[in-house]
């Protein structure tokens, strides 16, 4: 009997042992984590952390958003656990540019990503174009249909990037994607092709007003003094000089720095220089101008492109007759060329009303 039991105590041993070899440990499981995830750090498209067990992949820019309590992330299965990651057991062809993709294809991109087209397209760059899903798991059963605009804001970071390839390092995406809190129906309101619209229409005229977002301050100094009101009951308290153009619709005259200031609760009349040193409000106040400032026109840029006004009155809204009604048609046109650009890129139609 004891030969018995020895022999039968042996058995057992061998199968745990093997079974340690075929299943991994809770602390090899652990080892496979990727790096915790931190509410203070900021993570960007195909960044992972992990959390509650589990790896994640952020889909789009993110900071202070834990894992698993929104659509930012993508759940990777539990660390060293089976659930496959992007890639991973997917069987759909190699990305080819140039050739038609219908809506719900999924094709394989350079990254080893996969990527769901949400719209019939003639193969756009996938991390460009916002006519994909980016990026698709390759987890579970595909969706028979993939969600309206998940990524958020329908301009994706390698789009902006496209849109201005020799931008000033100040202009950040992510300082972008800050401001747009302060105003949420900005380039959410109204059916997809009108927000990509909406969204093209402001960085064209951006992208005039700063030269591509290289300039972050007004190039003419001379003009500087001009921009006080004196007659204002709060006057000039940062300076006569001090309320020239800056940030992304060049933001000038004490008064418009006044009332972007109380909108937005920064000190901008005491303190204009917040606008060229952070990037996240100078988009804010840029923001400020579109959506709520008729400016020389007869309603905001941002009414202009969702009540279906056109490209023009948001011009008209900028610049006035300095511009419009003949007054300057070479910028009317730069503006007009950039927005076609941009809504290409967008991958949408300019629609009508281009000029003022």
């Amino acid at each position: 009997m004891t030969r018995q039991r020895s022999l039968a105590l042996t058995a057992v041993l061998a199968i745990v042992a093997a079974l340690a070899v075929i299943l991994p440990s809770a602390s090899a499981n652990a080892a496979n984590c990727v790096a915790a995830w931190q509410s203070s750090s900021v993570y960007t498209g195909g960044m992972t952390a992990s959390y509650n067990g589990h790896n994640w992949l952020a889909r789009w820019w993110t900071q202070n958003q834990a894992p698993g309590t929104n659509e930012v992330w993508t759940d990777q299965g539990t660390c060293g656990g089976t659930t496959p990651p992007p890639g991973g057991t997917c069987n759909h062809p190699n990305w080819a540019a140039g050739t038609w993709y219908t809506t719900g294809t999924i094709v394989r991109y350079t990254n080893g990503l996969y990527y769901i087209a949400e719209h019939d397209n003639p193969g756009y760059d996938p991390t460009i174009s916002t006519w994909y899903w980016d990026p698709y798991t390759c987890s579970g059963t595909p969706p028979s249909t993939p969600p309206t605009n998940p990524g958020g804001f329908v301009v994706s970071e390698a789009a902006f990037n496209q849109m201005f390839p020799g931008r000033n390092s100040f202009y950040t995406y992510q300082g972008l994607i800050a401001a747009l809190s302060a105003y949420p129906s900005f380039a959410t309101t109204g059916s997809d092709t009108v927000r990509r619209q909406e969204a093209a229409a402001f960085l064209a005229n951006v992208n005039h007003e700063t030269g591509g977002l290289v300039h972050i301050v007004e190039q003419n100094t001379a003009n500087y003094p001009h921009y006080c009101d004196a007659g204002q009951p709060y006057g000039c308290p940062a300076g006569q000089a001090a309320y020239y153009g800056r940030g992304p619709i060049q933001l000038s005259w004490n008064f418009n720095y006044k009332a972007a200031g109380d909108a937005l609760g920064l000190p901008l009349l005491t303190n204009p220089w917040l606008v060229q040193n952070d990037a996240s409000v100078a988009w804010r106040t840029g923001l400020w101008y579109w959506m709520t400032q008729n400016g020389p026109g007869t309603m905001t840029a941002h009414n202009a492109m969702v009540n279906g006004a056109g490209f023009g009155q948001t011009i008209r809204s900028i610049n006035g007759s300095i511009e419009c009604n003949g007054g300057n048609p070479a910028q009317v046109q730069s503006r007009v060329n950039s927005y076609q650009q941009f809504v290409a890129i967008l991958g949408t139609t300019p629609g009508a009303n281009l000029y003022c």
